[in-house]
């Protein structure tokens, strides 16, 4: 039988609890400085505000570093390094929905 004599039934009971976007989400925003490049920046940066998530977000312009994401058409977004939208804008319902994957 198993001794319970060390078991102390009034130790307080501890609560773990998952925080949403604990991580740290790495954004890239791929595109040369056009109107729609200006949207997506703008999109994304308030998605990320008005929900408070954990992100850095980085604006790349640079046509070389573009095309090392194999995208041709811009805007595009980058998330954790996964190209995820190219061409278009996202609806803040789609980038919170992709930035919750």
């Amino acid at each position: 039988m198993c001794d319970k004599s060390h078991i102390n039934i009034h130790a307080p009971i501890v609560t773990l609890r998952y925080i949403k976007n604990t991580m740290i989400k790495t954004i890239k925003i791929l595109g040369t400085g056009c109107p729609k490049c200006q949207a997506m920046t703008r999109v994304v940066t308030e998605v990320v505000s008005e929900n408070n998530i954990n992100a850095t977000i980085q604006k790349i312009e640079d046509v070389l570093q573009i095309m090392e994401y194999n995208v041709m058409t811009t805007p595009a977004l980058v998330i954790d390094n996964v190209v995820t939208i190219k061409g278009r804008i996202p609806s803040k319902e789609e980038i919170l929905n992709l930035l919750n994957e």
